[in-house]
């Protein structure tokens, strides 16, 4: 539902699809954190009472999108299936650039998301309610950083303000085992802002890739892009996994770092460009 979010929202949003994006994806943000909100609030809640909790709520925004969020004025009919469709989109230099840069993104938010619970037991213990409140935290955070980003995206565009948020979040990976080794409320001040950081650049990945997208194509750019960025974010979980306990927690995040390294080198010819 992602894709087709931010194609309605590119139906209702033109010169400021780089703000509603930015509130979209914000709201995608803290409902990625509210599960450990209800694990946290829940105490012992077993799993099995947070997905049926979580699904409620996915029921409830589905009728609420269905009933109260009609078609955008700017919204394109369908395109046919088109077999060439993939190297069409990628034809164009501008879109290459903004999906490598969302690759490189990738590459590290999930894997981020996945694997704080993890890396806030190692530091805080083995309380579940207060690692799942403090996970809750660290997340829900990246709505400050999606929304914020939206309104910059206005004066310095949207490849700017995803360059910096994205050279913010590498560096949160390079410094990340010595931030686990400073005091407590610095480690914890830390987090929160990589959970800033991390997801603010998302929105104007997204925006990018919807901009530079053939017109005719781009529901199917933002699928296409979506589902190569969310492989690729199987492929960094999986490494994490299988890392982290030989690395362990203090140190497997550094091994994000090649994500946002070459989503920047991918993304500096759109940054360099005028607002």
């Amino acid at each position: 539902m992602y894709p087709v979010g931010m194609k309605i929202a590119s139906g209702w949003y033109d010169r400021d699809l780089g703000l509603a994006l930015g509130w979209l994806v914000g709201a995608l943000v803290l409902g990625t954190a509210f599960p450990h909100l209800i694990r946290g609030l829940g105490g012992d809640l077993p799993w099995q009472g947070v997905i049926l909790s979580v699904s409620a709520v996915s029921i409830a925004g589905g009728l609420a999108m269905l009933f109260l969020v009609p078609d955008g004025p700017q919204l394109r009919a369908g395109a046919k299936f088109d077999p060439a469709a993939f190297a069409t989109i990628f034809r164009s230099a501008d879109f290459r650039a903004s999906a490598f840069g969302y690759f490189g993104h990738m590459w590290e938010l999930y894997a981020f998301y996945a694997f704080l619970p993890v890396l806030l037991a190692a530091r805080l213990g083995s309380d579940g309610a207060t690692v799942s409140m403090w996970s809750f935290a660290a997340i829900a955070t990246g709505f400050l950083g999606c929304m914020v980003g939206g309104y910059l995206s206005r004066g310095i565009g949207s490849a700017r303000v995803a360059y910096m948020q994205l050279s913010a979040s590498g560096l949160c990976c390079l410094v990340s085992p010595l931030a686990f080794l400073a005091p407590l409320p610095v480690f914890l001040a830390f987090l929160l802002f990589w959970g800033v950081v991390v997801a603010g650049d998302s929105p104007q990945f997204s925006t990018l890739n919807a901009r530079f997208a053939p017109p005719r194509l781009v529901g199917s750019a933002l699928t296409i892009a979506n589902c190569i960025g969310f492989s690729i974010t199987i492929v960094s979980i999986a490494l994490l996994d299988w890392l982290i306990e030989t690395a362990g927690p203090q140190y497997v995040f550094v091994m994000l770092v090649p994500g946002p390294v070459l989503g920047l080198a991918a993304l500096r010819r759109l940054a360099a460009k005028p607002a």
